[in-house]
């Protein structure tokens, strides 16, 4: 895939994620705190303060973390360090 479509696609669906998690945290329906962590994972790569977010959120939380990071290691996923 090209690398630029790639780039545009992946904020795309990491923005996407991200105001639906907004909208969970208003909306009982949708589970506001996964999408907004799904869509801060995806962001990460692409964005310096989605990064630091996500980080300040695995030291904060280390026990999630290590969970995360047990599941992303099941499914093969990349290094989330």
């Amino acid at each position: 895939m090209n690398a630029r479509l790639k780039y545009i696609l992946m904020n795309i669906l990491g923005w996407t994620f991200l105001i639906l998690g907004i909208l969970g945290m208003v909306f009982p329906v949708l589970q506001g705190l996964l999408f907004t962590i799904i869509g801060l994972f995806i962001l990460s790569d692409y964005s310096p303060w989605a990064k630091r977010l996500l980080q300040k959120l695995r030291n904060r939380y280390p026990k999630m973390s290590a969970k995360s990071d047990r599941f992303l290691k099941k499914l093969k996923w990349k290094s989330t360090s």
